[in-house]
């Protein structure tokens, strides 16, 4: 297996999990607490910061990739395929925040 299809593998599963949330949210119209645009500075800082450690690490020898593994395209040293894993976790985790958020207000009531 390619690091290209476990990379595929973590991003679908992350995007069916937002999916859900999203359309969760709008039939529930819950959009207060939720916010694309921190979001968005979410996605770009996680992206920066791996750009920058994943080269860091690769190179100064922590990580190696086989080379036939991976696709070849490269940010700096830093395979393509590593920052799939940012993306899904920028996907995963607020999706994860609307559905378990909802699933604990079914539960108990808010304070008013």
């Amino acid at each position: 297996m390619t690091y290209v299809i476990l990379s595929l593998g973590f991003v679908a599963v992350a995007g069916v999990v937002g999916l859900w949330a999203f359309a969760v949210q709008r039939r529930d119209g819950s959009n207060a607490d939720f916010s694309w645009k921190a979001v968005a500075a979410a996605a770009v800082v996680l992206l920066v910061l791996t750009a920058i450690f994943d080269n860091v690490i690769i190179g100064v020898g922590l990580v190696d990739y086989s080379e036939e593994q991976i696709s070849g395209l490269k940010i700096g040293v830093a395979p393509i395929e590593d920052f799939s894993y940012s993306i899904a976790a920028v996907i995963l985790l607020p999706a994860l925040w609307v559905l378990l958020g909802r699933a604990q207000s079914r539960r108990r009531p808010r304070a008013q």
